[in-house]
């Protein structure tokens, strides 16, 4: 066996040995882009958004805009199922975009955090929109007064601290309890948090205004 072993590794032929062939060519693939009727699947899509017990009168007040975007535009069928209290979207065969129960289930979950419902149309209407939901604890475990007073910082007097935020991050933040939610696009949800984090650290507010116009500027430089 090892005699064996041996020749047949004399006959292999070394690297430096081995000559290329020159003449193969490789083609690059080409693959055609893919039709919307192919993405189409034949089965239906069911998404359920659950509704918190809070939001239950808003949901009735604003059943016909949460409605008519939904039907209208995204060529779903939507109804609210009142034993489960969830909010139950489904494809049907007029759905041209594959995305779109995607798109509602969004819309309606921004809804439920306590977004305002015209806010919550952009994540219909635009796609580089996105949701981001933190806690105060994942940045800093506070507790008692240390919490109260960061809620606070975050705030500011009237609400100023949080509008100046939205205002020049071009972004919608929502404060619940020690949970944060944030609406926009990708760059000014992160300026945004950026700026949160900071105010809970314990930065004073006008520190954390002039990085954030900072920032901001360079951004709307850049694009």
């Amino acid at each position: 066996m090892a005699e064996e072993a041996s020749s047949s590794a004399q006959k292999r032929p070394r690297p430096e040995e081995m000559e290329l062939d020159e003449d193969v060519s490789f083609k690059k693939p080409s693959f055609p882009p893919i039709s919307k009727d192919k993405l189409k699947s034949d089965k239906t899509e069911l998404r359920k958004v659950p509704i918190p017990p809070h939001r239950y009168t808003p949901l009735k007040e604003n059943w016909m805009k949460l409605y008519t975007p939904i039907v209208e535009q995204l060529k779903l069928q939507v109804r609210f199922n009142v034993k489960t209290r969830t909010v139950e979207l489904k494809t049907s065969p007029e759905t041209a975009d594959v995305g779109s129960i995607q798109k509602a289930a969004d819309f309606v979950k921004a809804f439920t955090l306590g977004f305002d419902i015209d806010d919550c149309l952009a994540l219909v209407r635009l796609d580089d929109l996105f949701l981001e939901t933190f806690e105060i604890a994942d940045v800093k475990t506070l507790k008692g007064d240390h919490l109260a007073r960061a809620i606070g910082r975050i705030a500011g007097k009237g609400g100023r601290t949080k509008f100046t935020i939205e205002n020049v991050t071009k972004t919608r933040i929502v404060l619940a309890d020690s949970k944060i939610h944030i609406l926009g696009s990708f760059q000014n949800m992160r300026i945004a948090r950026t700026a949160i984090c900071n105010l809970i650290l314990g930065s004073p507010p006008a520190k954390v205004y002039g990085k954030m116009r900072t920032v901001a500027s360079r951004m709307s430089e850049r694009f």
